[in-house]
């Protein structure tokens, strides 16, 4: 991952640049969501007290966020379940509205659902699907042709094009209830794409796809995010979405905004330390590479190490220098990693200062 060397809690130094002085498609500043809940004790006694005096409490999903995203970035949006990932996406998408703060996607306050802004934006739910199940997946489309007004000419310009690039032809007259998962998702995609949107949320698009159907969305959202120039926000569990499509993340925990910049500078500020992975000639009476760093792992005649970055390139001199060595990689820590220990450790600053 290429190193940058100051982080940013708007705009990363990765980030495309905007095009002839466009404005960001997405603007979002003090954003905050606080749900009112009803609470009450378990039992019949609490039941019917709760019918004379109900208890209630705040919950605040998403706590004074603000972050711009630039015109045809793809942006990963991180954080735990819970996190309040999907409740900014959904204000995003104008389904909830905001008890603070402002949202502006594409000049348009989304909570005011105006035509115009909902006729250039899309989002997709990886677990919950927006195609009616009893009818074949082009009957679906044709609905989502009237309800955006499209013509004939670009309807079936958009659907060819969508087609071709996911392989939907054999899917087109099966009923959607009797689609695969991974089926259903490629036509999920298909009927968002169908008004060629300039802005996409998307919300774990790969969720429970295998590895290989995995691999086709992200080609495919790469493709079409390079074709149009469309700026996309991203949720995944999955790393690989993250890494393969995103230089950008934005890390949220707790409703709150941990980390804004490139991806490799989270794992430079959080992972400070290199994988030495050595094998030697002599596999079968190794010498000790304690000396050399953190032993990670030891079998099959490899070894990893763990080195602090800035003697990596010392150690592996030495080792070269030093010891027989047959193979040797030097890599960062899986990103996995990196993300985990942001959301393990609650009172990590990642601007640097410790919290209160």
């Amino acid at each position: 991952m290429a190193r940058t060397e100051t982080i940013s809690r708007t705009t990363s130094p990765t980030t495309p640049a905007p095009t002839s002085g466009a404005p960001p498609p997405i603007v979002i500043s003090n954003l905050t969501k606080v749900y009112r809940v009803h609470e009450r004790e378990a039992g019949l006694r609490a039941s019917l007290g709760s019918l004379i005096r109900r208890k209630y409490r705040d919950v605040c999903a998403v706590n004074d966020i603000s972050f711009t995203v630039s015109p045809g970035e793809i942006v990963g949006f991180l954080g735990p379940n819970g996190a309040g990932k999907t409740t900014t996406l959904k204000m995003l998408a104008g389904l909830l509205h905001p008890t603070s703060g402002s949202v502006s996607v594409l000049g348009h306050e989304p909570f005011k659902r105006e035509r115009a802004y909902l006729s250039r934006m899309a989002m997709v739910m990886g677990n919950k699907g927006q195609l009616q199940w009893d009818i074949p997946a082009g009957d679906a489309f044709l609905v989502n042709k009237v309800v955006y007004k499209l013509s004939d000419a670009d309807f079936r310009a958009a659907l060819g094009e969508l087609t071709e690039l996911l392989d939907l032809g054999p899917l087109l007259k099966k009923q959607v209830r009797s689609l695969s998962l991974g089926e259903r998702m490629k036509c999920e995609l298909a009927a968002a794409l169908l008004h060629r949107p300039m802005v996409l949320f998307l919300d774990e698009p790969t969720i429970g796809l295998d590895v290989t159907m995995q691999a086709r969305i992200r080609h495919f959202i790469a493709d079409y995010n390079k074709r149009t120039g469309a700026t996309m926000l991203l949720t995944s569990h999955y790393m690989a979405d993250v890494v393969a499509l995103c230089k950008r993340v934005v890390v949220i925990h707790e409703g709150r905004l941990l980390f804004d910049g490139a991806l490799a500078q989270l794992s430079d500020r959080i992972a400070p330390f290199k994988l030495l992975t050595v094998k030697l000639h002599d596999a079968e009476s190794p010498p000790s590479l304690v000396g050399y760093g953190e032993v990670q792992s030891s079998e099959d005649g490899q070894t990893t190490l763990r080195v602090r970055r800035d003697q990596a390139p010392a150690v592996t001199a030495r080792l070269l220098a030093e010891l027989p060595v047959a193979d040797l990689t030097v890599e960062d820590p899986p990103i996995e990693d990196v993300i985990d220990q942001v959301f393990s450790n609650s009172s990590l600053d990642l601007y640097g200062t410790a919290k209160s």
